[in-house]
């Protein structure tokens, strides 16, 4: 399996194929991920890739797998990703 792209590999790669400097691209990845972060309790849209939600959890019971007690989970918030069909259809083709 391939490794994952890094941050500075990504911006390198922006870079090239905008005409950008690395420096300016890197500035760019971190005032997306700003924006992503500040705008997620509203739902943010990355058009063809999917968006981030946040989403409530119930409480519920669950089971520590050590012993075996039953214990309970609180309700919580959380983050999730909801990749886009389009990304989908590209990564894994079409059915």
């Amino acid at each position: 399996m391939a490794k994952p792209m890094t941050k500075s590999q990504i911006a390198d790669h922006m870079a090239q194929k905008t005409g950008l400097t690395k420096k300016a691209s890197v500035q760019l990845l971190d005032d997306f991920a700003a924006l992503a972060y500040k705008e997620a309790k509203n739902v943010f849209v990355v058009p063809g890739i999917g968006k981030l939600v946040l989403a409530n959890r119930k409480a519920r019971m669950g089971r520590n797998p050590q012993t075996g007690e039953p214990i309970k989970i609180p309700a919580k918030r959380v983050v999730k990703f909801r990749v886009a069909k389009a990304a989908k259809d590209a990564i894994l083709g079409k059915k």
